[in-house]
């Protein structure tokens, strides 16, 4: 999608006569939204720059000028973009990505981040100089015509605020250095840098017609891109498909080819509880069906899975290789219809009706990615839902699919691979902590190595130990303690501290968004929204006050959450209306959520109760003849006597 399409004389004539800021308004409340003052404000000062270092000659007067040029099947747009020739028969497009900053603060331990005051507050968000390579990155994999006729993109950043400071400047720390080979930032004062970058590219006008080429190409995934990601998936163990996950792959794959060959609509749910392999099948048909010339994304609310299974598939190459293939769910609101070939819903039970960075836009997340895509395949366990706002439903995601004229198919996962392949220990613990009662009561033999500690240092000492061999084991808890927001990149402030037993830890630092595979992690405790959708040999849970024994049954108690919580955002709200409905849904969250924790380990779970009656429960709740230190070498390297 192309906002603004001129001349470079018919862009210099319209900030002459001020009318360049009306003009790109007008054709982007049409095309896209009412612009925000902010972006006007952006336009208005980043025009008259424009307009500098487009005043020569040297730059002819025909080439083209593209503004808010929108990168396929992403919500970005490129903000300047410039096309000509450098020969008569070489194709140019500059892209220059505009930033009104005046400084920013290099991030450690991030690939191409920095730290800049951005929408009314400080935020991390991607180098000038990385964005701007990413878009020509995005253009090239996906844009047929640039392939063919070897358009040359060659990509820049303009931060024309922006003072460089004589000594060590963030903006040009040698961290970033690869980005800023292949996409220079220019600053305050260089207009006439800018202006010879521009002329050693563009010699020649165009009229245009390179713009046209790249605005009306086919979009269709490239083969080095199609090759690079069968390569990498290619001996990756994490990714191998067994049992039931082959028949679930080839199902999906041939629904998704049918939509391909007809245009008709094809949804598939899929249904799958923990440790059914939902992630592994829904990587393979990512790499599968963009091998097979079809535009496809993988899908998920949250960053996590989608940060980690991108970090596991690009192997030595950088992420932002790939990273276009992983995408968040509020990413379709105003996708075109059918735009997209396939789109790979994982966790589709966390969906939210909004999207939005107020979860204000839109009326649901579900409709919007079934029109978005010929073929969409959502993979769903409802016993996952872990904040109110999660919506994602089999039956909505099937009615919602008759309401787009789709097929509807289903289909489902039942192999366990996680806690040992123990559909015994999902059965007890789903009864233990009041999901759902077992069958024959009390469960005769779990197979799974689970064990109840009293102190955690030593619950956090045995995982330490399991994770030496292969860095799978991690600890997680209940968000029942604070997060403040100055100590999330200090491994030195302990947020969750049980200080009557000596035990203080960190909360997972944000200074990463691949917590769960990084190896340092393993000193700090994640949360649900860094474990879900991931899997661990060894996980060890510490349950906090919002889970307790009283009364002889286990209760939850929202109040005990900590108050920088988000999964249960505005239930005092539904409280005040509806008590009763508010404590359900609490309820419901919660108990779910350690569901959730305690499912992440293949080999065993390890838990923690700051509620000692709930522990003395669990341990009663054990078969008799359970002996878990007879499962776990680990607990005998250190010398415990078997239980």
């Amino acid at each position: 999608m192309l906002v603004y399409q001129a001349t470079k004389s018919e862009f210099m004539d319209h900030v002459d006569r001020d009318v360049i800021v009306e003009r790109i308004s007008d054709a982007f409340r049409q095309r896209v939204h009412r612009p925000a003052a902010s972006e006007v404000r952006s336009w208005r000062n980043s025009m008259q720059y424009m307009y500098k270092v487009l005043n020569t000659d040297r730059i002819p007067a025909t080439c083209g000028v593209a503004i808010e040029f929108g990168v396929p099947y992403t919500g970005s747009r490129i903000d300047f973009l410039l096309t000509g020739r450098e020969s008569a028969a070489d194709e140019s497009a500059v892209i220059i990505e505009l930033k009104q900053w005046d400084k920013l603060e290099a991030v450690y331990g991030k690939d191409g981040i920095v730290r800049t005051f951005v929408g009314g507050g400080h935020r991390e968000v991607s180098h000038p100089s990385y964005q701007a390579w990413s878009y020509a990155r995005m253009i090239e994999d996906y844009n047929e015509a640039v392939r063919d006729a070897q358009v040359v993109l060659q990509p820049c950043a303009y931060l024309h605020n922006y003072c460089l400071a004589d000594t060590d400047d963030p903006l040009l720390d040698p961290r970033y250095a690869e980005y800023l080979e292949k996409a220079p930032a220019f600053c305050n004062g260089d207009v006439p840098r800018l202006r010879d970058f521009i002329c050693g590219r563009i010699k020649l006008g165009d009229d245009g017609e390179v713009l046209y080429r790249i605005e009306s190409g086919k979009l269709r995934p490239s083969k080095s891109l199609q090759d690079a990601l069968t390569g990498m998936l290619a001996g990756n163990d994490e990714f191998v498909m067994i049992d039931d996950q082959k028949v679930v792959f080839e199902t999906a794959l041939e629904l998704a080819r049918q939509s391909y060959k007809t245009g008709r609509k094809n949804v598939l749910i899929v249904r799958g509880g923990p440790g059914t392999g939902k992630s592994v099948v829904a990587v393979n048909l990512l790499v599968r069906l963009t091998a097979e010339d079809m535009v496809c994304q993988y899908v998920s609310k949250n960053s996590a899975p989608r940060n980690v299974y991108s970090k596991l598939l690009q192997a030595r190459h950088k992420k932002a290789f790939i990273q276009n293939l992983f995408k968040s769910s509020g990413m379709y609101l105003e996708a075109p219809r059918s735009g997209f070939d396939a789109l790979v819903v994982d966790e589709a039970h966390r969906l939210n009706e909004k999207s939005g960075l107020f979860q204000n836009l839109g009326d649901n997340q579900i409709a919007e990615i079934i029109d978005a895509s010929k073929f969409s395949v959502f993979f769903i366990d409802e016993n996952q839902r872990v904040t109110i706002k999660d919506i994602g439903t089999v039956d909505d995601i099937r009615q919602l699919a008759k309401k787009a004229s789709a097929d509807v198919y289903e289909t489902s996962l039942n192999s366990q691979f996680r806690c040992n392949g123990s559909d015994s220990y999902l059965e007890w613990l789903d009864d233990a902590i009041g999901i759902q009662p077992a069958e024959n009561g009390r469960t005769p033999n779990l197979d799974y190595d689970f064990r109840v500690f009293d102190d955690p240092n030593e619950m956090f000492a045995a995982i330490a130990l399991a994770n030496v061999s292969n860095n799978k084991s991690r600890v997680v808890a209940g968000y029942c303690w604070e997060w403040p927001t100055p100590s999330k990149g200090d491994p030195d402030y302990h947020d969750v501290a049980i200080p009557e037993l000596g035990f203080a830890k960190s909360w997972n630092l944000d200074t990463t968004t691949t917590w769960a595979i990084d190896p340092d992690s393993v000193h700090q405790i994640g949360c649900i929204h860094t474990a879900q959708g991931l899997e661990f040999d060894y996980v060890g849970v510490i349950i906090g006050d919002d889970m307790r024994f009283e009364d002889g049954r286990v209760v939850t108690d929202y109040k005990r959450r900590a108050k920088s919580d988000q999964s249960l955002r505005g239930i005092k709200k539904i409280a005040d209306a509806d008590p009763a409905q508010a404590q359900r849904l609490a309820d419901e969250m919660i108990r779910n959520t350690y569901r959730v924790l305690m499912t992440r380990g293949l080999k065993g779970c390890f838990v923690f109760c700051t509620d000692p009656a709930l522990a003395e429960y669990f341990k009663t709740r054990l078969p008799r003849a359970y002996a878990p230190a007879r499962q776990n070498p680990l607990m005998a390297a250190e010398g415990q006597p078997e239980e």
